[in-house]
């Protein structure tokens, strides 16, 4: 990838790296504001880029990028809530939290089990990534419509084995 095509790439990729780490920054207390962490994964997949790291999908490593440069923040970074007297006032998660989180991991994961590769990376491409299919078919090669559905049998399946489950 060449500067010029990197500066394109970065443009259209920001808003999306900078609602990511806004979500993150809101969520964690950090001080450090979402465009300099953005800034930050940006400058480290360029560096990756210039140093011959083969980057065959830039949109799903940026992403990466960004979440680990918003973990990092964090480590490096103040608590959100200071102890006072010994007692953290920020609390905890409620037990009934952590068992709904963990019940809808191992649902989505059933889900996710029955499809197959293709499926499940697309989905990915779309839901995780929040890709378009414009994009979807600039990443992947196949053209908009097999993607489309690819998508729809995926959901049509999770629907039918989500019925079972519940």
């Amino acid at each position: 990838m060449t500067r010029q095509e990197f500066d394109k790439f970065s443009i259209r990729i920001r808003s999306r790296l900078v609602a990511l780490a806004s979500v993150f920054v809101q969520e964690s207390g950090i001080t450090d504001t979402p465009e300099d962490i953005v800034q930050e994964a940006l400058m480290a997949l360029w560096h990756q880029i210039e140093n011959g790291y083969p980057v065959q999908n830039p949109d799903a490593l940026s992403v990466t990028i960004t979440k680990k440069a918003c973990l990092a923040h964090l480590r490096s970074g103040k608590p959100a809530s200071q102890p006072i007297d010994g007692i953290d006032m920020a609390g905890g998660t409620p037990a009934t939290t952590l068992t709904d989180e963990t019940d809808i991991h191992t649902i989505k994961q059933s889900l996710l089990d029955i499809l197959t590769p293709r499926q499940r990376q697309y989905l990915h491409l779309r839901v995780e990534l929040g890709l378009s299919l414009d994009e979807m078919e600039e990443v992947t090669g196949c053209p908009k419509v097999n993607i489309k559905n690819t998508i729809s049998a995926a959901r049509r399946l999770m629907a039918e084995q989500l019925k079972k489950i519940l």
